[in-house]
């Protein structure tokens, strides 16, 4: 049973929709599967009632045989544990949250269900999806898959252990400066970070200052991911910066690449320090394009290096959000997510005057870069996943390591909002999956998935999962 837990998305749906099949099997089966991984992975922190779990799945399975299934019918559904289902507790990873009940499900989840997904349980996250690190204080940390002493990466880590171990097929995440993409590609899976506002956010209780992060999907296949947009996507009220529908499915248009496109390859851009064997991993990968017929260049220089400036526009919103609970509860905190946060004093309007034209300079980069390539590809992750506990590497083969230097090739993409994609490359000497990132221009989602389906398509992947 665990190589049926293995399917891609589709293969499940598909499945399930011919009575292959039940929906109720599948919940037992995933339930056990939770069970018998958690004490080595710590991936789901929180299960709904079994009997009610088992319920819905029988209630999946007569929609079914009624004809009358919709997309998502009966797959089981893990939810990060930064987002709402009802009746679930929303910890956010943190002490000060661990009987915060969410009384309401998020767009997202929302949309899921009403797709036919159940939810199952909620899955591990940093405090506050801080870091690449999977681990806090209410559950302790999640492990990778591929090697158990290293972490899945963040803030969806829970969720890329989930999924790359075969334990759900589905599960949500969401990405602010590489929350989707660095998982997903220390796990070996598909991860989408799409364009701002692409999949609706919140509700929240706070109007979101902070215009980086998104909702996007990580799976096992490009096809499951567009199947993931195909039921999320589209405006909302609640959601002012969200996108209108499309108009297509993504999922239909995935073999529409044309055949002859310019695509640009940067391997640092500009700035940033690569493991040499991930470098080498990541250009073979770029190669496969102009096997496939697509013209390939190197991209000289890059944008300026926005670390720091993202983080501190983070922690000046997170400040905003937990200032009240300060400073009775600031004990229950972790030392370093209330250190990081208690940075947020320290904007200024000169400081931030000062990473908006940088970040000015970032959209100009893009423009330019977007003007003269039809895609942009670079490295995912620079180095291998850190170890489960940390911490980050400080120096890398003799050269000092900056401090965001895990999302060096992330973070700008969720400044200047352009959809990004990280497809597996290969493996780096460590046997570690290393993730070749497809950045398209801003709505261009369907773009960035062709791409990243024609890749999958010439060197496969979703065949190979670690076993426990």
């Amino acid at each position: 049973m665990t190589d049926l837990l293995r399917l891609p998305l589709t293969d499940l749906v598909h499945r399930l929709g011919r009575r292959e099949l039940s929906p109720v099997e599948l919940m037992r089966v995933t339930l056990a599967r939770i069970a018998a991984t958690h004490e080595q992975l710590n991936a789901f922190v929180a299960l709904r009632d079994e009997s009610a779990l088992l319920a819905d799945a029988r209630l999946a399975e007569a929609r079914i045989a009624r004809g009358e299934a919709r997309p998502l019918e009966g797959v089981p559904l893990g939810v990060k544990d930064l987002e709402d289902a009802c009746g679930l507790v929303t910890t956010h990873g943190s002490l000060p949250f661990k009987n915060n009940l969410a009384e309401r499900d998020s767009l997202q989840v929302e949309r899921l269900r009403a797709a036919g997904a159940i939810v199952v349980g909620k899955t591990n996250a940093p405090e506050f999806g801080w870091t690449a690190i999977t681990k806090n204080l209410l559950f302790g940390e999640t492990r990778n898959p591929w090697s158990l002493d290293r972490t899945p990466g963040g803030s969806s880590g829970g969720s890329s252990a989930a999924i790359a171990a075969g334990v759900v097929a589905m599960a949500t995440a969401s990405d602010g400066g590489g929350s989707v993409r660095l998982p997903a590609t220390f796990t070996g899976c598909f991860g989408l970070k799409p364009s701002f506002g692409r999949i609706p956010h919140g509700p929240d209780a706070l109007w979101v200052t902070i215009d980086t992060a998104g909702h996007g999907p990580l799976t096992r296949t490009v096809e499951d991911a567009a199947l993931h947009l195909d039921v999320t996507v589209g405006e909302h009220p609640l959601d002012p910066s969200s996108l209108p529908h499309p108009g297509v499915s993504y999922r239909s248009v995935l073999r529409q690449l044309k055949p002859s496109c310019r695509i640009g390859f940067s391997p640092d851009l500009g700035y940033a320090v690569v493991q040499s064997d991930v470098a080498e991993t990541v250009e073979t990968a770029a190669l496969v394009f102009q096997e496939l017929g697509h013209s390939l260049e190197i991209v000289k220089g890059g944008p300026p290096e926005l670390g720091r400036d993202w983080g501190f526009a983070n922690a000046f919103e997170s400040a905003a959000k937990l200032h009240a609970l300060l400073p009775e509860h600031e004990g229950e905190f972790g030392r370093q997510f209330i250190a990081g946060v208690k940075q947020g004093w320290q904007m200024t309007p000169e400081r931030w005057a000062a990473a908006q034209r940088r970040r000015e300079e970032l959209n100009r980069w893009c423009a330019d870069v977007f003007a003269r390539y039809d895609l942009l590809l670079t490295p995912t992750a620079p180095y291998d996943p850190p170890p489960a506990k940390g911490p980050f590497p400080t120096e890398l083969e003799g050269r000092r390591l900056a401090l965001a230097s895990v999302a060096s090739f992330t973070i700008p993409f969720n400044l200047s909002w352009h959809p990004a994609a990280t497809v597996r490359a290969g493996f780096s000497k460590a046997g570690l999956p290393v993730g070749l990132q497809i950045v398209g221009p801003r709505h261009r989602d369907d773009l960035v998935l062709q791409a990243a389906f024609a890749f999958e398509q010439a060197r496969p992947w979703a065949h190979q999962w670690p076993a426990l």
